[in-house]
């Protein structure tokens, strides 16, 4: 195994490093180290054999180049049960180097600010990465630390084991160390990638970084083992990043649910406004004055569905609203939304022990945003730019004899923000900025015609239809005027257009054309 007689040590990351320094030269560890390091672990007290008397040659470069040395490196890669090499450390004055304590340059941080190219690449490490990789290739001789959280579990073992560490832990170690470099090497490989693509070329290679937030319960079903991780580099408020303030762990189901309804209540800012999503579908949605209100006709677009549902909200939610969430008669799994009131999160936690809230802070789009949306294929990725395109009123094609009125208009225009988050074959029944009926998922449009009919029940005479894609046949026009449909929002494009037109003309209803379809599968 070997005893640790010399330990490197050069860290970024300087947590802790003072102590555990101090408890390597109490074990007898001699301690080699360089610059801020260094002069750290001096002003410490602890006794400290600088690079340039290992290396024989002062840095360089303003230090870029001080560990890039065969006194370095020879002493971190020589195989200590080859004669040959131990041989030739000796001839060559060079000291086995048994413990190697580095972390690198703080690249993360630094392109996170404000900083020009020069500035970002002057934050890549070179000799950090070398000495980690050369340990790590040696794993069965030498160790390597890159997290300051295993300190005290190193020290613990090397007092246990006579200042031995064990295989096992070498091994686990260089792990750790590969890890941590195949990070560095993608974050700079990224950021790189932004300098040197064309508009519209995609990665050859995605190696997006995503780290664990926790381990689920289980996935879609109890028998599917599951996790959740978070896109390292994240910002957006999401279900990712949102901080949960009461209830039980979130399941598989509860996250996919979640994101669907807080991205669909991001679409709205200029009103209060409430989702109430049911597998992965709002089967609920309304605008209005007041955030309770919103709720109010929200639920009411479908309470048989709502019982058990996912809540968003797009305002902090106040004491009206979590009295209107927490009837009694009701049942939530999730309320997200930017904030609660104290006396609001008092209400929801004495309603229900096991409701998750979650509060994300100010709501927002990042509409520059270079994360795809990702859906994975047995063997594959299919990767594409997040749907975020946004209608404006003057991209309307009104293609009916009849124009729609001001509140038809009103209408389409929210309930096409909506279709945009049903599963498709998407049909959603708006009327007065309230969802009245769905359907989703369906097969052919005129079967979610005629369940977003069903489910809207009588309220939907003289309300609007958004359809997220267009209508190949006029059946669902006809199905439409049948249920009294006054106005309908599509994509437009289908080779039958002449005939849908005509038999919106046919039954008075206003129709307008967008010119974009919303597939959401």
């Amino acid at each position: 195994m070997g005893e640790v007689r010399y330990a490197l040590i050069s860290v970024s990351d300087k947590r802790g490093v003072v102590e555990f320094a101090q408890g390597l030269h109490e074990l007898g560890v001699n301690i080699i180290s360089t610059g801020g390091t260094g002069a750290k672990l001096k002003e410490a007290g602890i006794p400290v054999v600088d690079i340039p008397q290992v290396t024989d040659y002062p840095e360089m470069m303003d230090g870029r180049v001080k560990t890039l040395h065969p006194a370095v490196h020879g002493g971190i890669l020589a195989v200590r049960d080859n004669e040959e090499h131990m041989t030739e450390l000796k001839e060559l004055g060079i000291k086995p180097i048994d413990l190697i304590v580095v972390n690198l340059y703080p690249f993360a941080e630094t392109i996170a600010q404000d900083v020009t190219f020069k500035e970002a690449v002057e934050n890549i490490d070179i000799g950090g990465p070398t000495m980690i990789r050369s340990a790590a290739k040696n794993c069965n001789d030498v160790g390597v630390v890159v997290d300051p959280a295993d300190y005290d579990g190193i020290l613990a073992e090397l007092e246990e084991n006579e200042v031995e560490l064990s295989s096992d832990k070498k091994l686990e170690l260089a792990y750790k160390a590969f890890k941590h470099t195949a990070e560095y090497d993608h974050l700079i490989q990224d950021y790189l990638f932004d300098f040197v693509k064309e508009d519209d070329e995609a990665k050859e290679v995605i190696r997006d970084r995503y780290e664990k937030v926790s381990d689920l319960r289980y996935g879609e079903n109890p028998h599917q083992q599951a996790a959740f991780y978070r896109q390292a580099e994240t910002t957006e408020p999401s279900v990712t990043t949102a901080k949960q303030l009461h209830g039980k762990a979130l399941s598989f189901n509860n996250i996919n649910d979640t994101d669907g309804a807080l991205e669909l209540v991001k679409e709205f800012t200029a009103q209060p406004a409430a989702a109430v999503i049911k597998h992965a579908n709002p089967c609920g949605m309304a605008v209005a004055d007041t955030l309770a209100e919103a709720y109010q006709q929200a639920y009411a677009g479908d309470p048989v569905s709502a019982y058990g549902s996912i809540v968003a909200l797009n305002r902090e939610v106040d004491q009206e609203t979590a009295e209107e969430i927490a009837d009694p008669e009701k049942f939530v799994e999730v309320v997200i939304a930017p904030g609660f009131s104290e006396e609001a999160l008092e209400i929801l936690q004495q309603r229900w022990e096991n409701v998750r809230l979650l509060e994300t802070g100010e709501l927002f789009i990042d509409e520059d945003t270079d994360e795809k949306d990702i859906k994975k294929v047995v063997g594959g990725l299919l990767v594409q730019d997040r749907d975020l395109a946004q209608l404006d009123e003057s991209e309307l094609e009104v293609v009916t004899d009849r124009e729609p009125t001001d509140q038809e208009l009103k209408d389409m225009l929210f309930s096409w923000k909506v279709v945009k988050h049903v599963k498709s074959n998407a049909i959603v029944i708006g009327r007065e900025e309230q969802i009245v009926g769905v359907g989703a998922g369906q097969m052919s449009r005129v079967d979610a015609m005629m369940i977003a009919g069903r489910k809207a029940e009588e309220r939907k005479e003289g309300a609007v239809v958004a359809s997220d894609a267009f209508f190949p046949f006029a059946d669902a026009v006809e199905q439409a005027a049948e249920m009294g449909i006054t106005a309908i929002i599509q994509p437009g494009g289908s080779i039958r257009d002449e005939e849908v037109i005509a038999a919106a003309n046919e039954h008075g209803i206003a129709m307008v054309f967008t010119g974009r379809r919303h597939f959401k599968h």
